[in-house]
């Protein structure tokens, strides 16, 4: 077997590059030895072989490779018109159904009959213009009644101590607590309706001035003892006979 020159001496005269062998195959330009479609290297010598190149010739050296029989390069061009006329095809079909999805559909009857409205132009009637006389009445300017006052505080809503408050008030009533508040709200609700002023109930338990262990209901919340003094006669001719003014301290 002979073996190839290096390629880089200068004095050995290089062969001449083989021209590129066919689509089905050649002899190695070396050693002669026969070589399959699209095969690199000689298989005996190891001579890099010249592959052809081309989209046909790759086309027919993958048809040989599955089937015996080949027809010849003419069949590509005719499967590519074939491919280009069945995308026409399915290019036409695909507007076509596009243009009958855009049809008015027209309404019909009961009887299946297309029912059309004809439409008849009206003749515009002259009209002659009178002058009219009529009394000028100037606007009406509506006045809007102003919003109801709030209504007064109702008498009967009961006050709390102002908390950390010192002050003087009227005791009406001294319940203990252990007949219950409700007796307590009561008591404070009649004084209220009495017509008395400032009406609440506190817990003397938590003053120092008074007694604990009982609701005491009281009448007003002032500076002065004599204020205080003023009240008591009041809820004393209201109906509270017992009521005397007494000073609260937290």
């Amino acid at each position: 077997m002979e073996v190839a020159p290096p390629p880089g001496d200068p004095e050995t005269p290089q062969p001449p590059r083989p021209p590129a062998p066919k689509a089905e195959g050649g002899a190695c330009p070396r050693c002669g030895s026969p070589y399959e479609p699209l095969q690199e290297y000689c298989l005996e010598c190891g001579l890099r072989l010249p592959l052809a190149e081309g989209t046909i010739v790759t086309l027919s050296s993958a048809w040989r490779r599955r089937v015996p029989w080949y027809p010849g390069d003419w069949i590509w061009p005719v499967l590519l018109l074939l491919l280009v006329a069945a995308l026409g095809a399915l290019i036409a079909y695909l507007a076509t159904a596009d243009q009958d999805t855009k049809r008015t559909v027209i309404a019909t009857t009961e009887t299946g009959a297309a029912t059309t409205t004809a439409t008849t132009p009206t003749t515009p009637t002259l009209t002659t213009p009178t002058t009219a006389t009529t009394a000028t009445t100037p606007p009406t300017t509506l006045t809007q009644a102003p919003p109801p006052p709030p209504p007064p505080p109702s008498s009967s809503a009961l006050v709390s101590w102002p908390s950390g408050t010192s002050g003087y008030t009227t005791v009406l009533q001294s319940i203990p607590i252990t007949q219950g508040k409700a007796v307590a709200v009561a008591f404070a609700k009649r004084a209220s309706a009495a017509g008395l002023t400032q009406v609440g109930y506190l817990d003397s338990s938590q003053f120092s001035s008074l007694h604990p262990g009982f609701y005491v209901v009281f009448s007003g919340i002032y500076d002065s003892s004599q204020e205080a003094e003023s009240n008591t006669s009041t809820a004393a001719s209201s109906g509270f006979p017992s009521a005397y003014p007494r000073q609260v301290v937290p």
